[in-house]
């Protein structure tokens, strides 16, 4: 099953829509572990 979820860059005030089917995982991605792609520039994600 997959999750639709919203997080937001308070640092830049960006919004970004996703989904998953871990949503633990793919958080830590969007804020930890990765190294490319448009959501490692506006980190952190809440």
């Amino acid at each position: 099953m997959f999750t639709v979820y919203v997080m937001h860059s308070q640092k830049y005030d960006k919004i970004y829509v996703g989904y998953s089917s871990d949503l633990e995982d793919r958080f830590k991605s969007h804020n930890e572990l990765g190294t490319k792609g448009w959501t490692i520039i506006f980190r952190p994600w809440k």
